[in-house]
């Protein structure tokens, strides 16, 4: 797909409507707690069994944060007591133990990704333990083939943790900034200096991280066209190798920390657009690749190669190289992915330690894809991936007729066709660039949940 990005106003306007992000499909929405520990168990036996088992990926849920953030929807506990983690710490040795049980020990740990909360809020010694516990249960790929990341509060951590960090074996980092005016930083309530997070970039570089990230957010209270473009040209000026620029969802009725934000101090829609079409002609035009959604990399990145040639993957951390995975959620509240399955653990401490030391894994809910989930899944990770679907493919690799069995899906897309935002063939759906922002309304009409009751972020 050509890397130019249409901003129409109209259109944009006119899809920005409520709708999943697509990490999964289906979405976590429909996840069940009929699906248990023993469901759990049986799908990753059987994905032993198969010809080619899958490399792992392992994503590690440290909920802790010392500060609120206002906009925050993640799953955290806010606390100054850090012997909390300790415990915590000793719980995920244990659940690592188990889940490594499950697995032979020759697939492959390739990738690793911390998340939170504030992984940062560990110490390095006990970040030094976490990835000595895995790499004693696991096999970890060689260093040039892993990519292990986490995700850096620049509030939290030094230069010389950097390096430490780097030692320890992780070669990403993605850091939180969000935004650099003091304004907006003190509605939001994160207060962090720009020269801190110059210095740390520069620490990260010295210690030979492969990869450097910056997380944006556009659309919090008192942001104003002028003050992230201020933003942007700082971002610029660093020149991260991805950048991440989030839409805010503001859903105060969800998320208690929201309504600490005061209503008056919400942009309305109309800067919201104006926010994202600068974010958008701001960073192509320094020369990042438009990768989709919300992800912006510099040419030589591995998530632009990914998409040209044609092997770009999505999972719950967004857009990936390595998404083809079998995911082990460890922690509280995260997520996995093996087989034809999706499982999550239980959110509350007190939960996760009872299961886990009565012997069992804090599988809480999950869901089994069937055949129909399975074909949708793979039209939806198409779409959001390559901007495309061979219709000829998917027929073959489902046994279905795709003009039959999507009657209604394609009507649907007829309308979006209409307005230049995808091209309709017999054997192919091409997402013309006028669409790529839209993506995930091209997405919706291939869902079969949406009439479900569920609560989602605007698609733009």
């Amino acid at each position: 797909m050509p890397d130019s990005v249409p901003f129409i106003r109209a259109l944009v306007e006119k899809y920005d409507r409520p709708g999943p992000r697509y990490t999964s499909y289906p979405t976590a929405p429909q996840f069940q707690a009929a699906f248990a520990e023993d469901d759990y168990r049986a799908l990753v036996a059987q994905s032993q069994r198969t010809a080619s088992p899958k490399p792992l990926s392992a994503y590690v849920h440290v909920p802790f944060c010392r500060s609120l953030c206002y906009y925050c929807a993640c799953h955290k506990i806010i606390t100054h007591h850090s012997e909390r983690a300790v415990e915590y710490l000793a719980l995920l040795k244990r659940e690592i133990r188990l889940q490594a049980a499950l697995f032979d020990d020759d697939r492959r740990l390739t990738q690793l990704h911390l998340g939170g909360g504030t992984p940062t809020y560990l110490s390095n010694a006990q970040l030094g333990e976490l990835m000595a516990s895995l790499a004693s249960a696991f096999r970890f790929a060689p260093p040039e083939a892993r990519e292990f990341s986490l995700e850096v509060d620049p509030r939290t951590v030094t230069p010389a943790r950097l390096h430490e960090l780097r030692e320890l074996g992780f070669n990403r980092l993605s850091f939180g900034v969000q935004d650099f005016d003091a304004e907006v930083q003190a509605a939001v309530n994160r207060v962090q200096g720009e020269a801190r997070v110059i210095e740390l970039v520069e620490a990260a570089r010295s210690a030979a991280f492969h990869s450097l990230s910056v997380d944006l957010i556009y659309g919090l209270p008192r942001q104003t066209v002028a003050s992230f473009d201020a933003t942007l040209d700082r971002i610029i000026a660093l020149r991260p190798d991805r950048i991440a620029a989030y839409s805010y969802a503001h859903l105060p009725e969800r998320f208690k920390a929201q309504r600490l934000i005061r209503t008056e101090d919400m942009p309305p829609p109309t800067r919201k657009l104006e926010l994202l079409e600068l974010t958008i002609r701001r960073l192509t035009a320094a020369g990042y690749v438009y990768i989709g959604m919300d992800h912006f990399a510099l040419p030589d990145d591995e998530l632009v190669q990914a998409k040209r040639h044609g092997t770009l993957q999505r999972n719950f951390q967004g857009y990936s190289t390595h998404g083809d995975c079998d995911l082990i959620g460890l922690g509280v509240s995260a997520i996995g992915k093996v087989g034809e399955s999706y499982s999550q653990n239980v959110k509350e401490i007190s939960a996760y330690r009872e299961r886990l030391e009565a012997g069992r894994l804090p599988v809480l809910r999950g869901y089994r894809l069937d055949a129909d989930d399975r074909l949708r899944r793979d039209v939806i990770h198409e779409l959001m991936c390559h901007g495309r679907v061979d219709v000829a493919a998917i027929e073959a690799s489902h046994g279905v007729d795709f003009q039959d069995y999507f009657a209604g899906a394609l009507a649907a897309l007829s309308d979006m066709q209409g307005d230049g935002l995808v091209a309709l063939s017999e054997n192919r759906i091409e997402v013309r660039p006028e669409g790529r922002l839209m993506l995930r309304n091209l997405a919706m009409a291939f869902d079969a949940y949406l009439g479900e009751r569920a609560s989602y972020s605007r698609t733009v």
